[in-house]
């Protein structure tokens, strides 16, 4: 069986001489996509615990024994598939931030753009299923954990460079914050960001003028 599956996937048939190895690996790419977009889609559907090998084949179209050739377990797929997604979100707040001019902007930027989000939405709940999951797990605990600090690194180094006093711990309160505010809007859908700017502008005060931009 493992030897069918390696030929499948790295050979196709057998390369003859020159021929290059390209194409059999971005078929473990492709593989390795469909596998990854699967776990999304079930995690959001199902919950953590809920995902299984042959879920997750059907839904990725490979056959089951693809999902342990690519990844050691179904909880290293789902915990790449979560990181992948996390640290695409982290991206486009990073992008909000390029363009927020004061520390008072910047709040109210990223309030906003998680209106686009209701707390039942795919990525609103992938977060909550996520952030849980890695409650009970250590290694995946350590995975969302750098991924928030690094997170808060860069916040609190924008927020330092713009005068506001204590940027680490403000920037760790304002991404808990963040984080918060999606979580509850499932259960509270007025927690939007015309509730919640005006109260964490006041986190960010500004002791020093600020350089120009």
């Amino acid at each position: 069986m493992i030897g069918r599956m390696t030929k499948a996937i790295t050979q196709g048939g057998r390369p003859g001489p020159g021929a290059s190895p390209m194409p059999a690996v971005e078929r473990g790419n492709q593989v390795r996509r469909r596998l990854r977009s699967a776990a999304v889609e079930l995690i959001v559907e199902r919950g953590w615990t809920g995902v299984s090998t042959r879920a997750l084949a059907e839904r990725a179209g490979v056959a089951p024994g693809l999902v342990h050739y690519h990844f050691p377990s179904v909880q290293g797929l789902l915990a790449e598939a979560a990181a992948d997604a996390l640290c695409a979100a982290a991206t486009a707040l990073r992008r909000v931030l390029e363009q927020a001019g004061t520390p008072q902007e910047a709040v109210e930027m990223l309030l906003r753009e998680l209106d686009h989000y209701t707390g039942r939405d795919p990525v609103s709940l992938l977060f909550a299923e996520t952030y849980l999951a890695a409650t009970r797990d250590e290694a995946l605990a350590r995975v969302v954990g750098g991924l928030l600090t690094d997170f808060r690194s860069d916040l609190a180094a924008w927020l330092g460079e713009r005068g506001v006093p204590d940027p680490a711990a403000t920037a760790a309160v304002l991404t808990a914050a963040i984080d918060g505010i999606l979580l509850h809007r499932a259960m509270d859908p007025a927690m939007t960001a015309d509730m919640a700017a005006p109260v964490l502008r006041r986190l960010c005060p500004v002791t020093r003028q600020e350089e120009p931009r």
